[in-house]
């Protein structure tokens, strides 16, 4: 037990799914609506504060704010609102020790930081993962559907060349029943005409563009991200299930580029078995480590009850709020060694052993899938 740290403070991270920060002050109910995935505090519900991520933030965020830990909410919004949101974003993000960063760039409901912006607040660095649905309607607008599938091709090319991977919402769009048969060109230019002739927003939700998307990121050899499981209220949560990935998992792994499957909850053991059973499939837990808060350490343990060790990443999917980083990795620190200690405890594996799998889960997959060296 002595050569293993159950917080694992030291642990080398790389958030392999993350998002920018807000760099203005934030009143309450604009803070509690960036806290979780609802759209924000209710009269009927009362305060986000009073569930675990709520518990969370008084606990391991207040501290770093100069407060004492469970400081009442009000005054840990106070003392947020005293101090601005870059001194809150500089001491949350320098607490989470975390050095390289692998940024969604799809999602800008407003201004937030940008990939270098946010290293910089740890010193360390950043790569971008694209979005495929942002740049396919980029293209879609200045195309139309005949030159659809080459210029997005091109476009694709162009913004990947120095980014880490890609990544699908298809989840929020279509849900993950997606065959796997590769679509032909003729068969994406007919569901671009059906998308730009709906008169509707200029929205991809369309399952042959999903696929073609997902298959040009590979042709590439770029990682493919995927969101699944839990999200906020626009997904239906029913059609998010990673099992139903399986006919273009099945058909992808030949290629041999890495799928990244996201967030998972309440799918996570799901995505678990997909993880054993298909060489190319990695998961995390991001997203739902901070908001269960004290009871990340059990998703951890349910995650890693089939999932290979060498397939399991970290990420915090932290949006907006330092906060969400900060818990994102106590959190995911603290549940991950106190698993692995009583591993040790138990004679199930030894102290080095617990510690190379530590090293594995917090930066070592990570940099393996996405071949950061």
């Amino acid at each position: 037990m002595s050569d293993l740290d159950p917080d694992l403070a030291a642990l080398p991270l790389v958030d392999h799914h993350c998002h920018g920060l807000v760099r203005r002050d934030l009143d309450r109910p604009e803070f509690e609506a960036m806290l979780t995935e609802a759209a924000g505090p209710s009269a009927l519900g009362g305060s986000l504060f009073d569930s675990q991520i709520g518990f969370a933030v008084r606990r391991w965020c207040a501290p770093v704010l100069d407060l004492p830990a469970h400081a009442p909410a009000d005054d840990y919004l106070a003392r947020r609102a005293e101090l601005g949101a870059d001194e809150v974003n500089r001491r949350l993000m320098a607490a989470t020790g975390t050095q390289t960063f692998l940024l969604d760039t799809g999602y800008l409901p407003e201004p937030i930081t940008t990939p270098n912006e946010l290293a910089a607040l740890t010193g360390g660095t950043a790569r971008e993962i694209v979005r495929l649905e942002a740049v396919a309607q980029d293209v879609l607008a200045s195309s139309g559907a005949a030159g659809f599938a080459a210029q997005f091709r091109a476009q694709l090319a162009r913004r990947c060349a120095g980014a880490a991977g890609v990544k699908s919402i298809a989840a929020y769009r279509v849900g993950l029943e997606l065959e796997g048969t590769r679509p032909t060109d003729a068969e994406v230019t007919a569901a671009a005409d059906r998308l730009l002739t709906s008169g509707g927003p200029l929205r991809v939700a369309d399952p042959v563009l999903h696929r073609f998307l997902v298959w040009s990121g590979i042709d590439l050899r770029m990682p493919v991200q995927f969101h699944v499981g839990y999200g906020d209220a626009d997904v239906d949560l029913h059609r998010c299930d990673p099992l139903l990935l399986t006919d273009l998992l099945r058909a992808t792994e030949p290629a041999g580029v890495p799928m990244l499957l996201l967030h998972n909850y309440p799918f996570h053991r799901h995505a678990g078995f997909l993880a054993q059973v298909f060489g190319h499939v990695f998961v995390d837990v991001g997203l739902a480590t901070h908001n269960l808060g004290s009871r990340a350490p059990a998703i951890l343990a349910e995650l890693l009850e089939l999932a290979p060790f060498g397939k399991v990443l970290f990420s915090s999917d932290a949006f907006g709020l330092a906060e969400l980083y900060l818990l994102g990795t106590v959190l995911f620190r603290r549940g991950l060694g106190r698993l692995l200690a009583e591993g040790v405890a138990d004679d199930a594996w030894t102290a080095a052993d617990a510690a190379r799998v530590a090293e594995m889960i917090g930066a070592g997959n990570a940099r393996r899938a996405y071949r950061l060296g």
